[in-house]
């Protein structure tokens, strides 16, 4: 249910309400209404579907969010909210002081907060009009920009300003930053051989290129005939950062076209980053300038860090990157399989396909450390189909060694559903494969299902009808379960192994597992408990019910030759105790 109030007829200022009662939403219609100055478009949003679906939807410069409006994660919730709404600014209020509130907030996405109890015709009015004015500002500013990159403008003192308000919100958001100085290797010999105004151009279409593919809060500015200046904000961690350099490394490295000739260029990055290499826009360029002049060093488009230690972490995470292209052709991934055991039978009912990378330097890579690298780069998608077909394979040869009716999982990255051809390839694999649909489980988490939950619903629906099941996974640690179990085809859920591994030691772990348990066996969907390492934790799952166990207890992930030799035993020590 959604509802749209107009304060005025020309209605300049569109603001999205997210409360789940009704009188607030009156009480702020009314509060804003009284204000002559501030011409405001209310819509009212009381329900996370329609939430979702007006986020991607319909254009809102002001989210107005009240805290307690949220599926189970406070933090969760903001965070997609952030992600989601195009970087418009959200307003939160609660019950709380701003001093016990304001921080946490604050540094989870949220743009302003108020106290419930200190809300009157003013403070709202001043909240909300201050956020429109700084998104207005905002706009304008980057528009300005790219008009002043597109035109060769030159203005390094407007630069280090914007630097210095980037820094400001950093400081206060207690987040990194970082900053890019790209020089382009050589230019005098492009202004030799083309002449400047030719010279010039290339600088142009370099600079039209690097904005498309920066994020929009990254600021890209010209500070020199062959010079460039990037600010990267709300920097994560390396990765965020080593993502943003193979973007424009790969940006760089393409042939540009002038006057129909094929231009070439490479350049020289020196990145520095807030807080590790200065506080300030002069050291923060300065450094940045060093490492640039550092990266000189090296034949082609390369980078320097300012700081030796993100400089390794971030040459590590485009190697990996590097070597995990290579991977995939080259038979380096593996799949392992983790057993899933039934509680009142104690039979093997399915396994967990689980990938691995055998790296021919390094060894066993682990998952936590190439997945996230995998799925930043997209190549997560053309592994994720590989391991489906992985598992269709050993699906048949687990029926032909005297296994029928083994369930074999797979995990279903949320990248997955942004190839939109994702249900063909997949019906493509197991038609190919000509197996037992039913035996087939897609794992999924919700957060795959929250950049385009329609698309995403679709998708599942289709996969559904040609009998593939599907699990919910890390159940309990997202904020939208309840309605992803009423709306979804979902046949299982995976209790985190958060919640079991505090068992005996935590009583709201425990009220946790049994509501998890009730709720799911109410609407006739199994339960399957991860991470099960104890006895104690095994009693527990088996006394509330739990339908199947999946940990260390029984089996660790395991190679299919030993999962075989282990479906053996099993099956050999059942006959005997017959």
């Amino acid at each position: 249910m959604t509802l749209a109030v107009k304060s005025f007829n020309s209605g300049h200022v569109r603001l999205l309400v997210l409360t789940p009662e009704y009188s607030d939403f009156l009480w702020l219609s009314a509060l804003l209404a009284d204000d002559r100055e501030l011409e405001a478009d209310l819509t009212w949003c009381p329900d996370l579907i329609d939430c979702d679906d007006l986020i991607h939807n319909t254009h809102f410069d002001v989210i107005l969010w009240d805290c307690v409006f949220h599926g189970g994660s406070e933090d969760a919730f903001l965070q997609y909210l952030s992600a989601s709404s195009n970087e418009k600014p959200v307003l939160a209020m609660s019950a709380e002081l701003p001093s016990e509130r304001a921080p946490g907030l604050l540094s989870n996405g949220a743009s302003d907060y108020l106290c419930r109890q200190e809300i009157d015709r003013w403070s709202l009015c001043r909240a909300v009009r201050c956020l429109w004015y700084r998104e207005q500002l905002s706009e304008y500013a980057h528009g300005q920009l790219g008009r002043e990159v597109a035109s060769g403008f030159i203005n390094r003192d407007l630069f280090f300003d914007r630097l210095q308000q980037a820094l400001l919100r950093a400081e206060r958001a207690s987040q990194r930053l970082a900053l890019l100085h790209i020089n382009l290797d050589d230019f005098r010999s492009f202004n030799e051989s083309f002449g400047y105004q030719k010279s010039d151009q290339i600088m142009l279409k370099l600079a039209e290129r690097l904005r498309l593919n920066l994020r929009r809060m990254d600021s890209l500015m010209r500070i020199g005939g062959d010079e460039f200046a990037i600010i990267v904000e709300k920097v994560e961690d390396s990765l965020d950062i080593t993502q943003i350099i193979r973007k424009v490394v790969n940006a760089i490295g393409e042939p540009l076209s002038i006057d129909g000739q094929n231009v070439v260029v490479s350049a020289s990055l020196g990145v520095a980053t807030y807080p590790e290499a200065g506080e300030s826009p002069e050291n923060l360029m300065r450094r940045a300038n060093r490492a640039m002049f550092e990266a000189k060093r090296d034949p082609g488009t390369s980078y320097r860090f300012y700081d030796r230690q993100l400089h390794i972490t971030a040459g590590y995470q485009l190697r990996l990157e590097a070597d995990l292209r290579n991977a995939l052709r080259g038979n380096e991934l593996e799949v392992y399989y983790q057993p899933r055991i039934d509680l009142a039978s104690e039979e093997v009912r399915g396994v967990e396909c689980l990938l691995r990378w055998n790296h021919p330097e390094r060894g066993l890579v682990g998952p936590d450390e190439f997945i996230p690298v995998a799925e930043r780069s997209g190549l997560i998608v053309p592994i994720g189909y590989w391991v489906i077909e992985q598992a269709c394979k050993r699906l048949q040869e687990s029926s032909d060694l005297g296994h029928p009716g083994l369930v074999f999982a797979v995990n279903l990255s949320f990248r997955q559903f942004h190839d939109r051809k994702m249900t063909e390839t997949i019906f493509r694999i197991i038609f190919n494969a000509n197996v037992d649909t039913s035996l087939l489980e897609l794992e999924l988490t919700e957060s795959a299902m929250m950049h385009d939950p329609e698309y995403a619903q679709r998708c599942l629906r289709e996969l559904n009808q040609l009998g593939i099941s599907f699990a919910l996974d890390d159940f309990g640690t997202g904020f939208s379960s309840l309605s992803n179990l009423q709306h979804l085809p979902i046949s299982l859920v995976k209790i985190d192994k958060s919640f079991v591994q505090e068992l005996g030691h935590s009583a709201d772990a425990e009220h946790i597992i049994r509501a998890i348990i009730s709720l799911a066996h109410s609407l006739q969907i199994s339960v399957v408990a991860e991470g099960v390492e104890t006895e104690g934790q095994l009693e527990f799952l088996r006394q509330h019910h739990c339908d199947e166990i999946q940990g260390y207890y029984y089996a660790r992930p395991m190679p299919w030759k030993d999962l075989v030799q282990f479906l053996d035993n099993r099956t050999r020590s059942a006959c005997l105790q017959q």
